[in-house]
């Protein structure tokens, strides 16, 4: 029988079962695969290095070599809290070798919240850089209680060698071959904030395959591919077309952060045909690019603006015409496509994927009317093995056997379906997720805050804005606007501190006690909350 890991679902551990012709593909096969066939195919790329597919093989036989020699193993965890580069395709391609478990970190936490990380996954390595992010992230896992051994893969004041590529060609080729399982989790990502603190959600080799495999025709991604991925690579929407991308066997292209001119030379010299931009990131190339040195003509997609528009070119397929659905980080990204629905049907998502069940049941569990709203269950090839150490929460989430997604939806009676909104609140600014939750909390911990409730306000650039209700501690003197700011960017992320917190003498509240938050939305201009205004839960 399997062991049981922390994450409350079975992982095979020690000697792998013996071999079946049936058994499925790993990413670990892939990669060997796309080396015999397109060896010298462009495979990754980033601001100094490409790579075609033997040349990749060859670097993740070096790197799955250091992390054995480094001990990681079957179940181990390997952070990266870096920006975005190739290296981290080649450790997660290096940890699927070792059995092992990347976490793509966020590089914008503030050092708690670093701490907090390091401290939950207890990973073998963490991997960070020196430029921009190095001091806090490094404050961080200096604060944390489990010491993983760091390492550094950037070095610009040429004080030093790389420590990374030290790293790597110390430690030679190979290890132990642990054949990794289809059902293996291979990467986590840090979601679910709705009781404060983030959770892992870990996602396996046969969902990332399967949504690749999926999505890939849809988003016409093919081997000639050349996908930028230009957003946080702790966003799983950023990886669902990079997994595409490198399952069809084309070459997926690293930025290292929304730097327009980076970007516009990035996909000039590898003629990007696709790539994760949003409304910012457009907003630099089209500054960058003012002058129109840039060749940006390869691109497929646009994206509403009309300078940026007529550089590039129109994207045809099923996903250009109709992107979108619902999805999450535990359904390894989309559960429901809009291309999946005629335009003009009834439901705002399209319908669900044919990898999952997807059904939408009442509090008891039943199957919801049609028509009415629910909690919206999943099962199926893309649902996550769960959260890492979270025993309770992972039994509550598959109840029944179906992931509950703790998110609220409805069908429509042409067959269509619609997502409400998170059963718990969640803001959106950005490409960002902010749960309420983790901020109130943050602003409680104050000793001069008796409570606190945070809510978004519709913007026209990021979608929403993070702002915030302060009660002050009876007997304290109020805490100025200007201190509780400042405490919340010592232990929040920049883009979850709320742009703008009032004093108030008392929250409004509902009969049980409970903060209205339909009432603070009511009076404050709240709104614009993901699929539509969020009911008081």
């Amino acid at each position: 029988m399997a062991e049981r890991d922390a994450i409350g679902v079975p992982m095979t551990v020690g000697p792998a079962p013996p071999s079946s012709p049936v058994r499925g593909l790993t990413l670990d096969a892939l990669v060997r695969q796309h080396a015999r066939s397109r060896p010298d195919a462009l495979a990754a790329a980033g601001e100094h290095t490409t790579a075609g597919w033997s040349q990749l093989a060859e670097r993740v036989e070096q790197v799955s070599g250091a992390l054995a020699a480094a001990g990681v193993g079957p179940g181990d965890r390997v952070v990266w809290l870096g920006q975005g580069s190739d290296r981290v395709l080649e450790l997660l391609l290096g940890c699927a070798r070792r059995r092992a478990i990347l976490c793509p970190g966020n590089w914008r936490l503030a050092p708690p919240e670093v701490a907090f990380l390091v401290d939950d996954l207890e990973p073998v390595l963490v991997f960070t850089q020196r430029r921009e992010v190095g001091d806090r992230i490094h404050a961080g896992v200096a604060a944390a209680r489990h010491r993983p051994r760091v390492l550094v893969h950037d070095d610009d004041t040429g004080a030093r060698l790389d420590a990374y590529e030290d790293w790597v060609a110390r430690a030679g080729r190979g290890g132990d071959e642990e054949r990794p399982e289809p059902d293996d989790p291979v990467v986590a990502f840090a979601t679910a904030a709705v009781d404060g603190r983030p959770a892992a959600a870990c996602l396996s080799h046969r969902a990332l395959i399967a949504q690749a495999l999926l999505m890939g025709p849809w988003m016409g991604v093919g081997p000639e591919h050349r996908f930028l991925a230009a957003g946080p690579l702790f966003h799983v929407g950023v990886w669902m077309e990079a997994w595409a991308t490198f399952v069809a066997g084309g070459a997926t292209v690293f930025a290292r952060r929304n730097d327009g001119a980076a970007l516009c030379r990035l996909i000039e010299r590898h003629r990007c045909t696709g790539g994760y931009l949003f409304g910012p990131m457009v907003e630099g190339i089209v500054e960058a690019n003012a002058d129109g040195r840039f060749d940006l003509s390869s691109l497929r997609g646009r994206r509403g603006h009309p300078v940026f528009d007529a550089w590039v070119g129109e994207d045809p397929s099923p996903w250009g015409r109709r992107p979108g659905g619902y999805g999450q980080t535990e359904l390894t990204g989309m559960a429901t496509f809009n291309l999946l629905a005629a335009p003009g049907e009834q439901g705002s998502h399209g319908r669900p994927s044919p990898l999952l069940e997807v059904r939408v049941v009442d509090p008891e569990g039943g199957e919801a009317p049609v028509g009415d709203t629910g909690e919206i269950v999943a099962r199926g090839l893309t649902v996550t093995e769960g959260y890492w150490r979270r025993p309770e929460r992972n039994a509550a989430r598959t109840a029944g056997g179906w992931w509950h997604t703790g998110d609220l939806g409805r069908y429509e009676r042409d067959g269509t379906f619609s997502f409400v909104g998170p059963r718990t609140r969640m803001l959106k600014t950005g490409a960002e997720n902010v749960y309420p939750a983790e901020v109130e909390a943050v602003l409680r911990a104050h000793p001069a805050v008796a409570d606190a409730v945070v809510f978004g306000v519709p913007d026209d650039r990021f979608v929403q804005r993070v702002v915030a209700l302060v009660e002050p501690r009876a007997g304290t003197e109020p805490p100025s606007v200007a201190e509780l700011l400042g405490h919340c960017r010592e232990r929040l992320a920049g883009y979850k501190c709320p742009r703008e917190v009032t004093v108030v003498s008392g929250l409004p509240r509902a009969a049980d006690g409970r903060v209205d938050r339909d009432e603070v939305d009511r009076r404050h201009g709240g709104g614009g909350y993901p699929g539509g205004q969020v009911r008081s839960v």
